[in-house]
């Protein structure tokens, strides 16, 4: 314990030093350290560390810590590193729960300030900052929606077969870039008696824990699970609904990916791949057994024959973008080397459910009908960027496919599984929506009116997931309603209150901000540029919007909305498009369109103009806020429809609409328009279109020592053809992108992304040169992010001492000057540690400036004693890129005590912060004043 506060002390002493270089503070500046009683935190003239903070001699260069105050759990949201806005690295997680650590070859250390933690949106350093300021939030003020009228069919009612539950585990498979094998396991729920071959459901966990110690709060991320604790079985998690489906004929299984979850904090990609080859092994063997029924497990033949022909796969939050890249892969085959699957797809997806998922490539399967459920209170995906696998699929491809989104007010992340839910689970589980009872919140605190219970939730689940295989695997189009914004409730859901909107499905004509438009009377803003908040929202707004959530680029092009802002009636917004909209055949106008949480009764006239100037005004909406506070992701829309009949009647020439009008009838308000469509009933068949598929790779290289090459992103464009995509380079200085459309067609070249590399021989960081890209018409994209990293294949410089005044009478400072071999292209940090002196009376604590000495290692001079019994004191030398010279002094104090001269003696440290074996030396002697 005493060693483990020396090195963290030391280390803030570290991370000041680097701070003090990037600021204003001069190169030869001591560095202060931290206090004692928060050993994580620094602070200096020159910059600060905020607490938590530090960086950490590991490595050649170092690494950025954080460590939280308590435990944050193995969730699906990515934990990210920000400075400001600038996204500077994604940090790999400790053992213990609380570190996280990224390579500071991955973040300048210039560029240090305004260090946050985020994980969908949510900062994690300052947890509940903005929803627990006083009066934030009132708990009488989140009323739930009055509740729809209910749909004509309940898809939540069980069906009329008994259910049989069986299991199987099959030998574990190598997955690309994964050391340890990944577990082949499934539940298997299927229906007793059902004639014939049966459609097949596949469900998938997310990211969680993957294993526990029996009795006890002790979960780990570890994969294989060591001795003394068993694996989480999160693929057990969904046997209620597996259990709903199976009573309405659905063959089900659930299959286990803690092998996955175990290892996937080191793929670019947060495991997409991974889990969609795990998906596409099980659908496989699935193949085998269906021709081959002999060969099958006990689970396997005491189930009718799935029909592979009809499959829908169900994922549950990054298992739900596992499902989405599983739909993609099947149509689209990926490279074969990041494939852990080879063959032909013998089956076909006739639509996926995805709950809370996450969706980190942005790259959802337009051809492939999905549903997206969105708890309103998920405190892990907080963005609920879900919300992309239907905004994404817009003017991507036929735009046949039903993509709906199913807002639930008051569901957390976790309950859907209840192998994630407290009192249900195995393992140790909990609420993922953070409650504080000192500062409750009006929507998402247990309690509360809009609160869900865990049996609620699930039954809410369940019961949308039977929607969704009813509509998109039996084709009854009777649940549509239930999805596609028209706005009825499944009874069985009761009494959650769910939302719906879509696009797809026949949807004509989109009116879509992202393209050329223009727009009076309201004001078009880019949905991440760079903060969303800030652009669309307005400066100061607290909450998030799903229809923002961040990318990988701080600013990134399209993703637009039209922000309206009145204080009177009357006040007309007007959005023009450059080219004439068809909607021809609609029946209606469907809307997209939210208003800020908790508001009521905003209305808007809406209409149209063609292109002839004819204008005709349609009808009044009425739109709602949904319950909402500051940590909720309530800024959605509402899907809201006016018939078209007003504009037959005036004689527009619904080919070619040219202008949408909105004008306010409240007397003030914000609203904020994010598509309009023409609308009519139905569910069209789905053809998925022959699209080239993008994957970007990555190359790494050394930078040599002399010259200049030439090197370029591995790019692969498979698939059939010709399309679009927005390729962004990212500069890994500053953090900002570039970025152009580029058609991509296989076989071509023009995702060309050059990377000119200098060599030289001087120390160095590695720099990498990322690339994202993102389908924006015929394409998809796999994997979505890569580019060249060039290593410093160069030696570190070694550290030198040269005394200045290494004999001194007391009163005087001692002065060394430390030197570089050679200089760097980086920052470099050389830290000594006080050790005994070789003989003779050793410097103390008296002896030395008190305000210096608590400085550099927090302790007191009081009780006098040898300053190497002073836990952490050492002296750190700081060089900015290109110094090879700077200075560290120890300031002594005169005194009237008679006494022998005295010496001290510090030596260089390692990575460890341990004393270097033949390390350089500081020593220093001073002698009696009287």
């Amino acid at each position: 314990m005493i060693r483990a506060r020396i090195r963290a002390r030391c280390i803030g002493v570290t991370a000041v030093a680097l701070l003090a270089m990037a600021g204003t503070a001069p190169a030869s500046a001591q560095p202060q350290p931290p206090h004692a009683d928060r050993p994580f935190a620094s602070s200096t003239d020159g910059g600060a560390l905020p607490p938590g903070w530090r960086v950490t001699g590991d490595g050649a260069v170092g690494q950025l810590e954080w460590h939280s105050a308590t435990p944050v759990p193995m969730g699906d949201a990515r934990v990210e590193f920000y400075a400001g806005d600038r996204l500077i690295g994604r940090p790999r997680p400790g053992e213990d729960g609380r570190t996280f650590r990224l390579a500071l070859d991955k973040a300048r250390t210039t560029d240090l300030h305004g260090l946050q933690v985020r994980a969908a949106g949510r900062r994690l350093d300052a947890p509940g900052a903005a929803a627990h300021a006083p009066g934030r939030s009132s708990l009488t003020a989140a009323q739930p929606p009055a509740p729809l009228p209910a749909n004509g069919v309940d898809p939540g009612r069980p069906g009329p077969y008994r259910t049989v539950t069986g299991e199987y585990s099959l030998k574990s498979v190598r997955l690309p870039g994964f050391s340890a094998p990944v577990e082949m396991r499934g539940v298997v729920v299927a229906p007793q008696g059902a004639a014939g071959r049966r459609p097949l459901a596949l469900f998938l966990h997310g990211r969680h824990a993957t294993c526990y110690k029996p009795h006890s709060e002790e979960a780990t991320g570890d994969w294989p699970c060591p001795a003394g604790t068993r694996p989480i079985p999160s693929y057990r998690g969904y046997l209620q609904d597996q259990r709903l489906l199976a009573s309405q004929g659905y063959v089900t299984v659930s299959i286990s990916a803690d092998g996955i979850n175990g290892q996937d904090w080191a793929a670019e990609d947060g495991g997409a791949q991974a889990r969609s080859s795990l998906v596409r092994q099980h659908l496989a063997r699935w193949a085998d057994w269906a021709a081959h029924l002999s060969s099958a497990p006990d689970a396997v033949r005491h189930a009718p024959t799935a029909d592979l022909s009809r499959v829908l796969l169900v994922g549950h939050s990054r298992g739900g973008e596992g499902v989405n890249r599983a739909a993609m892969d099947s149509l689209y085959p990926p490279p074969a080397d990041q494939d852990g699957y080879h063959g032909p797809a013998r089956w076909h997806i006739s639509g996926t459910v995805l709950i809370g998922p996450t969706i980190f490539g942005q790259n959802p399967v337009a051809d492939v009908p999905s549903t997206t459920i969105l708890p309103g209170c998920d405190g892990d995906v907080s963005d609920l960027q879900g919300e992309v696998y239907v905004d994404g699929t817009r003017g991507v491809s036929r735009g046949t496919a039903l993509h709906s989104a199913v807002y639930v007010i008051g569901a957390d992340h976790n309950f859907f599984n209840t192998e994630w839910t407290p009192g249900r689970a195995q393992a140790p589980a909990e609420d993922d929506f953070y409650d504080d009872p000192d500062h409750r919140d009006a929507v998402c605190s247990p309690g509360t009116r809009t609160r869900l219970t865990a049996d609620q939730q699930h039954r809410a689940g369940a019961t949308y997931i039977a929607a969704a295989a009813r509509l998109f695997v039996a084709g009854d189009d009777r649940v549509r309603p239930l999805l596609d914004g028209s706005g009825f409730r499944a009874p069985s859901a009761d009494p959650a209150r769910v939302l719906t909107h879509a696009v797809g499905a026949g949807r004509t004509g989109g009116l879509l901000p992202d393209g050329p438009v223009s727009v009076t009377g309201g004001r078009l803003c880019s949905a991440v540029d760079p903060s969303p908040s800030a652009a669309c929202l307005g400066s100061g707004t607290t909450g998030l919007s799903p229809h923002f959530a961040q990318w990988d680029t701080a600013r990134e092009t399209g993703r637009r909305a039209v922000a309206l802002r009145w204080s009177a009636a009357g006040s007309t917004a007007r959005i023009r498009y450059a080219a004439p909209v068809s909607l021809k055949g609609s029946g209606s106008l469907a809307l997209r369109l939210f208003v800020p949480p908790n508001s009521s009764g905003t209305r808007l006239d809406v209409a149209l103009t063609d292109a002839s100037g004819r204008r005709a005004v349609l009808g009044r909406v009425r739109v709602d806020g949904l319950p909402g506070t500051e940590r909720t992701a309530s800024y959605w829309a509402r899907e809201l429809r006016v018939p078209l009949t007003a504009a037959a009647r005036a004689g527009l020439d619904l080919r070619r609409i040219a202008a949408l009008e909105l004008t306010p009838r409240s007397g003030s308000g914000r609203a904020w328009l994010m598509d309009a469509w023409g609308w009519r009933p139905g569910t069209p068949a789905v053809r998925a279109a022959a699209l080239p598929r993008v994957d970007i790779g990555r190359l790494t290289v050394k930078e040599g020592d002399s010259g200049v090459r030439t090197y370029r992103v591995p790019v692969r464009v498979s698939g059939h053809g010709t399309g679009q995509i927005r390729l962004y380079v990212l500069d890994p200085v500053t953090g900002k992108a570039g970025d152009r459309l580029v058609t991509v067609r296989p076989g071509g070249h023009a995702v060309d992304v050059p990377v000119r590399v200098a060599g030289n021989t001087r120390f160095g960081e590695d720099l990498p040169y990322d690339v994202v890209v993102k389908a924006v018409h015929t394409s998809v994209v796999g994997s979505h992010r890569g580019g060249v990293t060039v290593e410093n294949d160069d030696p570190r410089p070694t550290v030198t001492v040269t005394p200045l005044a290494d004999r001194v009478t007391e009163g005087k400072p001692l002065k060394w000057r430390i030197g570089l071999s050679a200089p760097a292209d980086t920052d470099i940090v050389a830290a000594f540690l006080v050790q005994p002196v070789a003989q003779g009376p050793e410097l103390s604590t008296k002896d030395v400036d008190a305000g210096w000495l608590r400085d550099v290692s927090g302790e007191s001079p009081d009780p006098e004693r040898p300053l190497s019994q002073v836990q952490g004191l050492y002296l750190v030398a700081g060089f900015r890129p290109g110094e090879v010279s700077t200075e560290v002094t120890v300031p002594t104090v005169q005194d009237r005590v008679k006494e022998p001269a005295e010496s001290v003696r510090f030596q260089l440290t390692d990575d460890s912060w341990e004393p270097q074996e033949g390390g350089a030396l500081l020593t220093g002697t001073v002698l009696d004043a009287s």
